[in-house]
C-alpha cells in the first residue's frame, strides 16, 4: 500500500501541471535551502524564481538563510522573458546558531547523544587508551635514568636494562591497542545503523506526511545515505582510534616532561597554550568554509539527482542549455568553496610550528646554560627532547590536522543530518499496535479544486460528494483526466486549493497522519512486496492478524493458489521483482484486506489481473466492512459499482450505471470501447453479495 497516484493517469496530469508554465516557454524554477544553505541565485532570465531569504556572505560563499519558491507560467508565445531578481550582498555576518555556523551545535549534541548510549564499551576504550600511553609517559624518564646513571656513568648493563623496560612499555602499549579494537567497533557500528534508521525514518515520515513540498528532497536523502551517513561513521572511528591516543600522547608527555625537568616546563607549557588560543580562534572560520563545501556538494546531489528524474522533460522542453548551466553553477561553488577551506587549513602550520616546534627550540636553546647551572644534567635533557621530539611535537601535528579536518568535517556532517529533521529511531514505532475503531463516518467532499500549479489548469473543479460507510463508489473518466488525483485527494495525500475533504465530520488534515492512515488505505497501480517472508508482507499493515484471518483474506482476494505455490504464510519473497505484476497485485490486495481501514480506495489496483480474478478482489472489499472506491478501467468495474463518478474536465457527474448511459455521450463512448464483458464470476454481475456489517464475527 504505498500513496503511488503518479502512476497511470496521475503520470500524465502531474507532467501536465507541471508543464503548464513550460509551454509559453517561460518556465519557472526556485531555490532556496531553508538555513544556511549554499544557494546559487545567478540564473537565467528565462522563467526563474529566486532565493526568497537574505544571502549572507561568507568570504564570496554564498549562504542563504531564507527559504525558496518558484513557479511558472506560460502565456504560449514562448517571448517576454522574466527578469531575474540580482543578487543581493549583505556584508558578512555570523550565524545565529553561533560562530561555528549552524548546525554544528545540533552536530554536537546528535553525536554526544549517540556515544552516550554506547557509554559501557566508550569507557573501555578510554581505558585501553590510558595502557597506550605508558610509552610516553616513561619514555623520557627511562632515556635520562638510562644516560645518567647507565652509559654516562660506566654501567652499560644498567642502560640497556632501562631501555629494555621502555621496549616492554611498547608491547604493553601494543596490546592494549590490540584490545582497544573490539570495544571501538561495538562504538562506532552501532552509531551507522542508527544514523541509517534515523535518516530512512525522517524521509519516510517527511514523505508521508501531506504537508505541501513533503518528499521533495529525495535526492538529498540519498546524498545523505550514501555519502553523510558513511562519512560519519568513518570519521568516528578514525577520531576514537587517532585523537583519543594523540590527547593521551601529549597529556603524558607534559607529565613526564613536569616530574623529569619542572625547569622546562614554562618553556613548553607558554607556546603550547598560546597554539591552543591561536587553534581555538581558526576553528569558526574553517567550521563554516567545511560547512559550506559539505553544503555545495549536497548541492551538486540534488540537482543533478532532479534533473537525471525529469531528464526527457528537459529534452522536450530544449532546456539543455539552462540545466547544464544550473549544474555547472552548482559545480563552480563546489570548486570555491574547497579553495576556501583550503585556503583557510593553511595556517594550522603556524599553529604546529608555534606549539610543536618553538618549545623544541627554546628547549635546545637553554639547555647548555641549564647544564653548565647545574640544573639538568645531560640525560634530563636528552629525555627532555625526547618527550618533545617523539611525542609532544608529532601528537600537537596530528591533532591540529585531526581536529581541524576529521573532527570539524564529524561536526558539520552530523549537522546536517540533524538538520535534515531525522526523527529519532524511538519515535518510529517498531510495530503497528492495534488501533481503537473509530466511528466510519461517511467521507464528504465539499467544493473541492484542485491543480498541480498555480498557473495550471485544475484537475478537479468545485467537487462536491458523499461517499457512505458501506458504500461502493467507481470512478470513471477518460485517461490523464484526473481519476489517480482524486485518488490521492480522498486519502489525504494531496491537500486541495480550494474546499476540504472531511471524514466522520473532521477534515483530513486535522486528522493525525497515523489514524488517517489506519482509516483509509490505499492500493496503487503499482504494488510493493518488499523482500521477507509472505507473511510478513501480507500482515505489515496488522502484525496481529490471527492466521485464520489471514488464510480468509487470501482465499477471498484469490490470492490462495499463489500463496501456496510460494510455500504457504512461512514461505520466502527473495526477490520481489521474479512476481508478475499481477502476483503483486494480489499480495497487496489481501494486505489492505487484512488492514483496519474502513475506507479502501483502489487506484486501478487490479489491473494486472484477469477479469474473473478481479472480479473476485472487488467482490471481497464490496462485502468487507467499510466503503470502497474502485478507480475503474474496465466497464465491469463500473457495473458492480453502487454509484459511479464519470469525471469529464469541469463537469463530473455521478449517477449509476445506466443513469449515466442515458444522459452522457462520454459515458456511452467509454462502455463503447470497454465493451468486453467477461463471463461472470459465481454469477456475481446478477446478485450482489451480502455485505458484513462492522462487528459482524466473520467477514464473508
Amino acid at each position: 500500500m504505498i500513496p503511488v497516484w503518479e502512476l497511470g493517469d496521475g503520470a500524465f496530469e502531474a507532467v501536465a501541471g507541471a508543464g503548464a508554465g513550460a509551454q509559453g516557454g517561460t518556465g519557472g524554477a526556485g531555490a532556496g535551502g531553508g538555513s544556511d544553505s549554499v544557494v546559487d541565485v545567478d540564473v537565467d532570465a528565462a522563467g526563474a524564481g529566486a532565493a526568497a531569504g537574505p544571502v549572507g556572505e561568507i568570504d564570496d560563499v554564498p549562504v542563504g538563510s531564507g527559504s525558496g519558491s518558484g513557479s511558472g507560467s506560460g502565456s504560449g508565445s514562448g517571448h517576454d522573458p522574466v527578469p531575474a531578481r540580482p543578487r543581493r550582498r549583505v556584508p558578512r555576518r555570523r550565524h545565529r546558531a553561533g560562530p561555528y555556523g549552524g548546525g554544528l551545535r545540533a552536530g554536537q549534541g546528535l553525536l554526544v547523544g549517540l556515544l552516550r548510549e554506547r557509554r559501557g564499551p566508550l569507557l573501555r576504550v578510554v581505558g585501553w587508551s590510558v595502557a597506550e600511553g605508558v610509552p610516553a609517559l616513561l619514555s623520557g624518564a627511562l632515556l635520562a635514568a638510562a644516560l645518567d646513571h647507565g652509559f654516562l656513568a660506566g654501567r652499560v648493563g644498567v642502560g640497556f636494562a632501562l631501555l629494555g623496560v621502555l621496549a616492554l612499555a611498547m608491547l604493553i602499549r601494543a596490546a592494549a591497542t590490540y584490545a582497544m579494537f573490539p570495544y571501538l567497533a561495538a562504538v562506532v557500528e552501532p552509531l551507522r545503523d542508527t544514523l541509517v534508521r534515523r535518516v530512512v525514518s525522517a524521509a519516510v515520515l517527511d514523505a508521508t506526511s501531506g504537508r505541501p513540498g513533503a518528499g521533495h528532497d529525495a535526492d538529498a536523502v540519498v546524498a545523505r545515505l550514501t555519502e553523510q551517513v558513511e562519512s560519519c561513521r568513518n570519521l568516528t572511528a578514525s577520531l576514537l582510534r587517532t585523537l583519543r591516543q594523540l590527547g593521551v600522547t601529549i597529556l603524558a608527555a607534559l607529565l613526564g616532561l613536569a616530574v623529569l625537568a619542572p625547569a622546562l616546563l614554562p618553556l613548553v607549557v607558554v607556546p603550547l597554550g598560546l597554539a591552543a588560543w591561536l587553534f581555538v580562534r581558526l576553528l569558526p572560520p574553517l567550521a563554516r568554509r567545511r560547512r559550506a563545501l559539505v553544503l555545495a556538494d549536497e548541492q551538486i546531489a540534488l540537482r543533478t539527482g532532479r534533473t537525471m528524474a525529469g531528464l526527457d522533460d528537459v529534452v522536450a522542453c530544449g532546456a539543455q542549455d539552462r540545466v547544464v548551466a544550473e549544474i555547472g553553477r552548482a559545480v563552480d561553488a563546489q570548486a570555491r568553496a574547497a579553495k576556501l577551506l583550503a585556503r583557510a587549513s593553511s595556517v594550522r602550520l603556524l599553529v604546529v610550528a608555534l606549539g610543536g616546534q618553538l618549545p623544541l627550540v627554546a628547549v635546545l636553546i637553554a639547555a647548555p646554560w641549564l647544564v653548565r647551572g647545574g640544573h639538568l644534567s645531560a640525560g634530563e635533557v636528552a629525555g627532555a627532547a625526547l618527550y618533545l621530539a617523539q611525542h609532544l611535537e608529532p601528537a600537537v601535528r596530528a591533532a591540529t590536522a585531526t581536529v581541524g579536518g576529521w573532527f570539524l568535517e564529524l561536526l558539520v556532517v552530523a549537522g546536517r543530518l540533524a538538520q535534515a529533521g531525522a526523527a529519532t529511531p524511538e519515535s518510529v514505532p517498531a510495530a503497528r499496535t492495534e488501533s481503537a475503531p473509530f466511528d466510519a463516518g461517511p467521507l464528504v467532499v465539499d467544493r473541492v479544486t484542485f491543480a498541480y500549479g498555480p498557473y495550471a489548469e485544475p484537475v478537479v473543479r468545485d467537487l462536491s460528494m458523499t461517499v457512505a460507510a458501506g458504500s461502493h463508489l467507481a470512478v470513471v473518466g477518460p485517461s490523464g483526466i484526473g481519476k489517480s488525483t482524486l485518488a490521492a485527494l480522498l486519502a489525504g495525500l494531496l491537500a486541495p486549493d480550494q474546499g476540504v475533504v472531511s471524514l466522520a465530520g473532521t477534515p483530513l488534515a486535522a486528522w493525525p497522519p497515523a489514524r488517517l492512515r489506519d482509516a483509509i488505505a490505499v492500493v496503487p497501480q503499482e504494488a510493493y512486496v518488499f523482500a521477507g517472508s509472505v507473511h510478513e508482507n501480507l500482515s505489515y499493515l496488522d502484525p496481529n492478524v490471527s492466521r485464520a484471518d489471514l488464510d480468509r483474506a487470501v482465499r477471498l482476494v484469490g490470492a490462495a493458489e499463489l500463496v501456496a505455490r510460494l510455500g504457504g504464510p512461512q514461505g520466502r519473497i527473495d526477490d520481489p521483482g521474479a512476481l508478475s505484476a499481477g502476483e503483486r497485485q494480489l499480495i497487496a490486495l489481501a494486505r489492505t484486506y487484512l488492514s483496519p481501514a474502513r475506507f479502501v480506495i483502489l487506484d486501478e489496483a487490479t489491473c494486472h489481473l484477469d477479469p474473473p480474478t478481479e472480479a473476485l478482489a472487488e467482490a471481497a472489499f464490496a462485502t468487507r466492512a467499510g466503503a470502497l472506491v474502485v478507480i475503474a478501467h474496465r466497464i465491469d468495474s463500473a457495473r458492480r459499482a453502487d454509484l459511479i463518478l464519470l469525471m469529464d474536465g469541469n463537469r463530473p457527474e455521478l449517477g449509476t450505471h445506466h443513469e449515466l448511459l442515458a444522459r452522457s455521450p462520454l459515458y456511452r463512448d467509454l462502455v463503447g470501447a470497454w465493451e468486453h464483458r467477461p463471463a461472470d464470476v459465481a454469477g456475481w454481475f446478477e446478485r450482489k453479495p451480502v455485505r458484513i456489517e462492522e462487528g459482524a464475527q466473520d467477514r464473508v
